[in-house]
């Protein structure tokens, strides 16, 4: 299977397609992981629906999954950028265990933080959160001085807590840029 490379012109790529929307998660109460996204984390809920279901086979060819199944969703806004749904599905067939991040599915959600000792700090001392091994930093390569630490949330999504340096070596190879807010101060007038 190939794909078009970069250097093909633009024509022969999805046509409007420049934004990531939101992410989402299926989760397996919804009322803990909103209260974790906007309590611990500081999202904002911006809505909830549901329960969706239908009585034909709508489920399974819409959103893949048990026709049968039933979905509540909550949408919140977490950060200047970034838009999470959580799912709660009910049904037959339903798997029961998060993916490890090794297996095909695994997933983790990396936030940026100013203050990584912080927010390291508040994460290990919140009640079910489990911090995966010590705070790390990469002492080299194209992300030299990026700090992370892996954590899961108390139901076992994987989080990534980050802070990089303003200026990385792999800048130096490339003119692309990786997404990083600008720090709080900067960008206000004063």
């Amino acid at each position: 299977m190939t794909f078009n490379s970069p250097a093909e012109p633009a024509t022969s790529r999805v046509p409007g397609l420049r934004a990531v929307h939101h992410i989402a998660f299926t989760v397996p109460r919804l009322d803990e992981a909103v209260a974790f996204f906007t309590g611990v984390l500081g999202a904002e809920e911006a809505y909830r629906t549901g329960p969706i279901a239908a009585a034909d086979d709508w489920m399974r060819r819409q959103l893949g999954v048990d026709p049968r199944a039933t979905v509540h969703i909550a949408m919140l806004r977490l950060g200047p950028a970034l838009n999470v749904e959580l799912f709660e599905y009910t049904g037959p067939g339903r798997h029961r265990r998060m993916p490890r991040n090794s297996d095909v599915g695994g997933h983790h959600l990396a936030l940026w933080t100013d203050d990584f000792d912080a927010s390291v700090r508040r994460l290990a001392a919140t009640p079910g959160v489990r911090m995966l091994g010590e705070p790390q930093e990469v002492g080299e390569g194209p992300i030299r001085g990026t700090r992370w630490v892996y954590l899961t949330t108390p139901w076992g999504l994987h989080l990534e807590l980050v802070h990089a340096p303003r200026h990385q070596p792999y800048e130096e190879h490339t003119a692309v840029r990786l997404y990083r807010p600008e720090p709080p101060h900067e960008g206000r007038g004063t």
